[in-house]
């Protein structure tokens, strides 16, 4: 049965949304549609809340519109929490940890009630509020008949990446998972193309989700331009288009929070970046949004160390592209000792071998890439790197002009730029050598390492460049991330990809 509104609690007529409460043990879980077709739905409430799953005060609507919907089978209000056994899980972002819920005294029922602190900044739910989802017939946005094409790309696809774009177009076909396990700067976006419209073309509703924003708004217009005809809705903290209903959905992996049962086609861009990762509350948020019968796709140039043994024994589909478009073998890391670094930085001195190697880079005209592990060790080295060249910057995740900084060094108006690991990945600069000072620093993981070292030789004028571990010890992470270097430039070669 489903749950109805308590009528003690609902008098007529409805008032306000604080009389809209229930017992969680009363609600089941979403029920079979089984709506009114003689009912004349609301399509702005439709494509407000198709695929989604939202709070009352999320919906721009009368509580007395909404409960009519409800009535007539095309809502379903499902458990913001469940309760077994004393314990509870948040049913938006997943959590079961006890060290996320608290309780308060809540004046919509009158009791305390519990609540959950991870989702929070999604807006608070608690064990007398429900989730609101959409049971009727999603909207239309692309039509599958139509003549003209969908994607305008006059761009060629690489030998690599055209097998790994038709093994994506027979995941979508066939509604199955895959990996795609590709080398830093081998052009994943272009892999997708097909794939994206294959889907549209059947009627079907995609999302691309990335841990971080700034990925979303890269990647955003560069969809938009290959797909002008299709409706683009761009997700992250303080978007515009949170209610909008698109058949593309770029996404942040937090935003995917308000999602249920939504999309057809799920992407995940760099499923090894943090926070994704990390957080078992994202992960629960990407297969949340997606259908029950629906297609995965996982896309990363560094897949953790579980993946890649579930490569080797066939646990996983996958596909890799193991060179770059323009046909060079990845640069391969040196390892050099430099000795204590650090107290060679309380003495105000440079390891000899890491300045030098700066200095004819900076000689030749080349910009250099210097990664750090904390940013006070940073601070000691800015001014002694500044000795060598007075335009020399530094960056980190709370410097207010980061992205100022990285845009001068676009520019070339920075010619030596340290940093942390905040720009380990989704930047590209033409012509440039890297470097990391404290390799063995616990920072420095294995897909970190190869992140890094893929910052060099990115673009097709430049495809060389050095990549030097500075280290006060070789760690396995470092062994480990210049094996995989190696290994996918031997598959490279082995499969006709590379030049040399």
């Amino acid at each position: 049965m489903r749950f109805a509104l308590q009528p003690h609690l609902i008098p007529e007529p409805l008032l306000s949304t604080s009389q809209l409460t229930y017992k969680i043990s009363e609600i089941p879980t979403i029920p079979e549609p089984s709506f009114n077709p003689s009912f004349t739905f609301n399509p702005n409430l439709q494509r407000h809340l198709s695929g989604k799953q939202l709070l009352l005060e999320d919906l721009p609507f009368s509580l007395e519109e909404i409960q009519l919907h409800y009535q007539n089978g095309y809502i379903a209000y499902r458990p913001a929490l469940k309760k077994t056994l004393e314990k509870y899980e948040c049913m938006r972002c997943g959590t079961k940890d006890w060290q996320w819920f608290a309780s308060y005294p809540c004046s919509r029922c009158g009791e305390n009630c519990v609540y959950c602190r991870k989702c929070i900044m999604m807006g608070r739910i608690s064990s007398c509020t429900p989730l609101i989802c959409w049971l009727g017939p999603s909207p239309q946005e692309n039509d599958s008949g139509a003549s003209e094409p969908i994607l305008h790309w006059q761009g060629q696809l690489s030998q690599g990446q055209e097998e790994a774009s038709r093994h994506v177009v027979q995941a979508i076909s066939t509604s199955t998972e895959l990996l795609v396990w590709a080398v830093c700067g081998a052009g994943k976006t272009e892999v997708l193309f097909k794939g994206i419209e294959y889907a549209l073309t059947k009627g079907d509703r995609v999302c691309i989700a990335t841990p971080r924003t700034d990925v979303v708004l890269e990647l955003t217009p560069r969809i938009k331009a290959v797909f002008p005809g299709i409706e683009v809705a761009s997700l992250f903290g303080g978007s515009e288009d949170r209610h909008k209903y698109a058949a593309i959905t770029i996404s942040t992996t937090h935003q995917l929070q308000r999602f249920y049962h939504a999309f057809d086609t799920m992407i995940v861009d760099e499923v090894d970046a943090f926070p994704y990762s990390m957080d078992e509350s994202l992960q629960y948020a990407v297969q949340q949004a997606r259908k029950p019968h629906s297609t995965m796709i996982y896309l990363t140039a560094t897949p953790s160390q579980a993946w890649q043994r579930d490569c080797r024994v066939g646990k996983r589909q996958y596909v890799t592209i193991p060179a770059r478009y323009h046909r060079q073998p990845l640069p391969v890391p040196v390892f050099l000792w430099c000795g204590n670094w650090e107290k060679q930085l309380e003495r105000n001195s440079l390891p000899s071998n890491l300045k030098a190697w700066v200095e004819q880079r900076l000689k030749q005209g080349k910009q250099v890439l210097v990664f750090a592990p904390k940013i006070r060790l940073m601070e000691k080295m800015l001014p002694l790197f500044r000795q060598l060249h007075p335009k020399t910057e530094m960056v980190h995740a709370e410097d207010p002009i980061r992205k100022e900084k990285v845009g001068l060094m676009r520019n070339k108006e920075i010619p030596l730029l340290v940093t942390t690991t905040i720009l380990e990945r989704g930047v590209t600069f033409p012509n440039i050598d890297v470097a990391i000072i404290g390799t063995e620093d616990a920072i420095f993981t294995e897909s970190a390492l190869v992140q890094i070292a893929g910052r060099a030789g990115r673009s097709a004028q430049f495809p060389t460049g050095d990549v030097v571990f500075f280290h006060h010890g070789r760690t396995e992470a470092m062994v480990r991330a210049r094996k995989q270097i190696t290994t996918m430039n031997q598959q490279g070669l082995k499969r006709g990809l590379l030049d040399r």
